[in-house]
């Protein structure tokens, strides 16, 4: 779906899951995250059980803002699951990690 009234609809019909495309939102300059919001805001104000199920999942910050914002549950491709684990200092400090240990002689078991 694409608009709150879409969401609205849709909870008052008893649906489980509506399903927010927010990357098409983007793609055509529109911001699908304030989409999350509004519908957020809407279920809240009414007590609606419909989860946000926030769908075409562009970026690990789009997965942390959905978070924050209150979608209850994401679909992302595999490469932006794998960055949500992914940060510099993390990667600098396995590498440095790893030649620490080298230097120590012992094996990893």
């Amino acid at each position: 779906m694409f608009s709150a009234n879409q969401a609205l609809i849709a909870a008052k019909a008893g649906a489980t899951f509506i399903s927010p495309f927010i990357g098409r939102l983007d793609d055509i300059n529109l911001d699908g995250l304030d989409l999350i919001g509004d519908i957020r805001t809407i279920y809240d104000n009414y007590d609606f059980k419909t989860q946000i199920l926030a769908a075409s999942i562009r970026t690990a910050n789009h997965v942390k803002d959905c978070a924050m914002i209150g979608a209850d549950v994401v679909t992302a491709p595999p490469a932006v699951i794998k960055a949500l684990a992914s940060h510099v200092l993390t990667d600098k400090g396995l590498d440095q990690f790893m030649k620490d240990w080298a230097q120590t002689g012992q094996k990893i078991v």
